[in-house]
């Protein structure tokens, strides 16, 4: 069995959830942001006694690694890092954007023609990337302003929105047939599978140089 340990700290509500063979076994929520380092830990003691199995066990780690809250970002990191390193296991990490189009696409497949996650970054800013409907990426994750979302949009229909923004920012873009779908929390079940899929293709990240998707400059002031 392929037991992996699935951390998620980009947001308010921290996850931590376990998976076997790609199949969600256990997960749990945690609605304190302000204390993800210490609430995040205690799920994965919670979550590793539940299951039965030790740390040891697991074949790997992942992680969501942003885009997201900073300090959130860097804790859910540096706790999957700490994992890896204290027990020489590998570290998957994802992207959250990627993350939300796939989870998307594993429901809907071939029913829409592109898949876009659009997540507000801060005021007419917004992090996205764009996935076509056989999952590849037609835009990488990037940060853009709201002015850039015209030009990238513009020649696409039938387009599933995973977004926290709304739907009025494309109403003068001329796109009509879309679905806007505001739940922006990831899925713990696809995001399992989407890293078993990744455990089995050996996509691991080099645990020296592995660093958060920020994917844009971090700013003392507005």
């Amino acid at each position: 069995m392929i037991y992996l340990l699935h951390i998620d700290t980009s947001t308010d509500a921290g996850i931590v959830a376990l998976s076997g063979d790609g199949n969600i076994l256990f997960h749990m929520v945690s609605n304190e942001s302000r204390n993800h380092a210490a609430a995040i830990n205690l799920a994965i003691q919670s979550i590793s006694e539940s299951a039965g199995i030790t740390l040891s066990e697991l074949s790997a780690i992942a992680v969501c690694g942003g885009p997201g809250s900073y300090t959130g970002l860097r804790i859910g990191l540096a706790t999957a890092k700490g994992l890896c390193y204290a027990l020489s296991k590998p570290l998957i990490m994802d992207n959250k954007l990627t993350i939300l189009a796939n989870q998307a696409f594993r429901k809907y497949s071939k029913s829409f023609d592109y898949y876009v996650s659009l997540l507000v970054a801060r005021d007419k800013e917004y992090f996205i990337s764009i996935y076509d409907n056989e999952f590849n990426c037609s835009l990488s994750p990037q940060h853009i302003a709201e002015n850039e979302l015209k030009n990238i949009l513009s020649d696409k229909e039938k387009i599933y929105f995973s977004t926290n923004a709304s739907p009025n920012i494309i109403s003068d873009y001329g796109i009509t047939d879309f679905h806007f779908d505001t739940d922006i929390n990831v899925a713990p079940d696809a995001w399992c599978k989407a890293d078993f899929d990744k455990f089995k293709c050996h996509e691991f990240e080099i645990l020296s140089s592995s660093e958060p998707f920020y994917l844009k400059q971090v700013y003392t002031h507005k």
